[in-house]
């Protein structure tokens, strides 16, 4: 006879639902969690934008200065001397030494300073191969995301963790002392490839030991941390501008995490998926004296029994996995389906590329770079209570339609903000900022409450993955400013406007319980609405 398998969230019930136990090991997490926030944005200041103008040998003192001292005027063009110098026809600094008209490509540059790799690697005039940075940044979260799982559901949250937290220090380290353009872009590549899932893999070990009625609260600390973070990287690139010094004091502290294998404990809901029982009970008696609670006869009777092997679950797992393939087929099939996983996908990219432009772009406002960033950053925190508290009171469509439009609205209205009214911008884009942080918040639950259970987290994923498309175009907007200053914006602007106006063809879900089949999810609409629900979201 099959043993009864053990209930984690009710066992958690007895244990506390956000105990001494979980709080201390939220703090454990919480700290690498800011750090992958820091590593995430660094590239921005360590690649920051910086004043260059054309060497004009026959002009320039010992050594060269960056003020021209009024030689500019008649050695450079209207264009301000940037790329191109007005041809010398004569070896001296005069008005009449140089062509008034005819210009030549320049050959050397002078930098304002050194603290960015643009004056370090040389990349006046090739704006392409510094906003390319976070280009390739970005492209490693797409082997980031699978490896950090494979590792996670193979070896355990923890492993992940922890292997995640520290190998950015190696490879952050070892790209401070980078001596190419090409060294460096490959170090930056593996940084996120090897780092990246320090997030993810720390949302799920802290929210697998906190119980259903907390994970909200939960995962609103997790995301509230990494807004923390990414302010804490403009301040510290405030106070050590310089990128190799700053690179290094960024990455040194995260050696430290190797000390978390005796400081935090594997998932308990892992070690049972594992049927690891015997190593999950020893964790959750330490949890219930840790937090001054007494476990019922019937749950220790159930973490103390040993369990038969019986051939039912291995029947079981056989018959599911003889189901699956179906269940994908009937999706395909689908037409509301596809519709809806295009329509899901569509959002993903826009939340994803607006949230990192309006933040890489933040850099570019008038007024304090610095500043701006770290203003940037913390506005997302009333971006994401705002989303826990509508959800449910104004329910997901009206919501995240709400959001969508005040921000495409602010963000198109931008532009046409005279440039004496810097405050005015700056408001603008702290309020695009934080609808999409709600947005982007609000849209993990929406899109899993849209799909059936059999193929739920497969299919957020999907739309997870095509989100990064978003997060890799992104560094590219400041090139679109050569063009047209305010076409980021505008482009922003009109994606959430779109996503918005999708928002119609989709199904309200508030207090409409999850589908469990294509057939329930493709009905959503007629479905019978029950009490409020709480939905359990794991991060991609």
């Amino acid at each position: 006879m099959t043993k009864e398998p053990v209930d984690l969230d009710a066992i958690l019930v007895e244990l506390g639902q956000f105990g001494r136990y979980q709080i201390r090991t939220y703090c454990f997490i919480l700290l690498p969690i800011m750090f992958s926030a820091i590593y995430n944005s660094q590239y921005i200041f360590a690649a920051a934008e910086v004043n260059y103008r054309c060497q004009v040998p026959e002009c320039e003192a010992s050594p060269p200065q960056f003020a021209t001292n009024g030689w500019g005027g008649w050695a450079f063009p209207d264009g301000g001397g940037r790329c191109e110098r007005l041809r010398p026809v004569a070896d001296s600094c005069q008005q009449a030494s140089f062509h008034p008209t005819e210009t030549k490509r320049c050959q050397a540059w002078i930098y304002q300073h050194n603290n960015s790799i643009v004056s370090e690697f040389g990349l006046a005039c090739q704006e392409w191969k510094r906003t390319l940075v976070g280009t390739i940044h970005s492209a490693g979260l797409f082997l980031a995301l699978p490896l950090t799982a494979y590792i996670s559901d193979t070896f355990g949250r923890r492993v992940a963790f922890i292997l995640t937290a520290v190998a950015p220090a190696v490879v952050g380290l070892a790209r401070s002392f980078s001596q190419s353009y090409a060294t460096y872009m490959t170090l930056e590549f593996f940084d996120a490839t090897v780092g990246a899932g320090v997030y993810s893999s720390g949302f799920i070990l802290a929210l697998e030991m906190v119980g259903l009625n907390r994970r909200v609260i939960g995962g609103n600390i997790i995301s509230c941390t990494f807004a923390v973070g990414q302010a804490v990287v403009a301040l510290i690139a405030w106070a050590i501008p310089e990128w190799r010094t700053l690179t290094r004091v960024l990455y040194a502290p995260s050696f430290i995490f190797v000390l978390y294998y005796f400081l935090i404990e594997e998932s308990v809901r892992w070690l049972l998926s594992k049927g690891k029982k015997k190593e999950a009970a020893r964790i959750i008696f330490k949890v219930a004296s840790f937090n001054n609670k007494k476990l019922s006869p019937e749950t220790i009777k159930k973490l103390t029994d040993e369990d038969p092997k019986t051939e039912d679950s291995k029947s079981k797992v056989a018959e599911d996995d003889g189901k699956s393939p179906s269940v994908v087929m009937q999706v395909i099939r689908s037409k509301v389906m596809i519709s809806r996983l295009c329509i899901c996908s569509f959002w993903w990219i826009t939340v994803t590329f607006i949230y990192y432009g309006l933040s890489i772009n933040s850099v570019s406002l008038a007024g304090n770079s610095y500043v701006n960033y770290i203003l940037t950053s913390l506005v997302e925190i009333p971006g994401y209570c705002a989303s826990a508290l509508t959800l449910n009171r104004f329910g997901r469509k009206s919501s995240i339609m709400t959001a969508f439009f005040i921000c495409g609205i602010s963000l198109v209205s931008l532009p046409f903000i005279p440039q004496h009214l810097q405050w005015l911008q700056t408001t603008l884009n702290l309020l695009g900022k934080l609808c999409i942080s709600m947005a982007f918040s609000s849209i993990y639950i929406y899109t899993s409450e849209l799909y059936p259970t059999t193929l739920r987290h497969s299919l957020v994923a999907v739309c997870s993955v095509c989100g990064r498309i978003g997060q890799v175009v992104a560094p590219q907007t400041p090139l679109l400013m050569a063009y047209m200053e305010s076409l980021p914006y505008l482009i922003f602007g009109v994606m959430a406007a779109a996503s918005g106006l999708l928002m119609l063809l989709t199904p309200e879900t508030l207090d409409v319980r999850l589908p469990d089949t294509v057939q329930q999810a493709e009905t959503l609409d007629t479905a019978p609405r029950t009490a409020h629900t709480t939905t359990d979201i794991i991060v991609d």
